[in-house]
């Protein structure tokens, strides 16, 4: 039985896709919360690319090391999140180190909340 863990780089089936999605078998980094890796079928992934020259505002560089046994130095594609069922993952590659998680995590936040801080308002309107 294969073992999820936020922060694992896995080979992941991205086909089919469309349009400008990533496409065929290639690097994910797993971004979702342990506590809802266990209690999904689905897991939340960035894809990696190894095509490096063209980085976008969002985009992380990640060198090849022994922590994540990439082939080549990458990106994660902080713009293309996707969810997939977890049949589509093939093989654990390696993880990534806390730093890059962190930037990950920074880098999320900006691309879907822009730079402001956001407040969760825990009350409930019952109107």
């Amino acid at each position: 039985m294969k073992k999820f863990r936020r922060g694992q780089i896995w080979l992941v089936n991205f086909d089919p896709s469309f349009g400008h999605e990533y496409k065929k078998v290639r690097p994910a980094l797993i971004i979702q919360q342990q506590k809802y890796l266990i209690s999904s079928t689905l897991l939340t992934v960035i894809p990696i690319s190894s095509k490096i020259a063209n980085p976008t505002e969002l985009d992380i560089i990640v060198k090849k090391d022994t922590q994540n046994r990439l082939m080549k130095d990458s990106l994660i594609k902080t713009k293309q999140i996707s969810s997939f069922d977890k049949r589509r993952f093939i093989k654990l590659i390696g993880t990534i180190k806390d730093d890059i998680l962190e930037k990950v995590d920074k880098n999320i936040h900006l691309f879907l909340f822009g730079t402001q801080q956001i407040k969760l308002d825990k009350t409930v309107d019952t109107k």
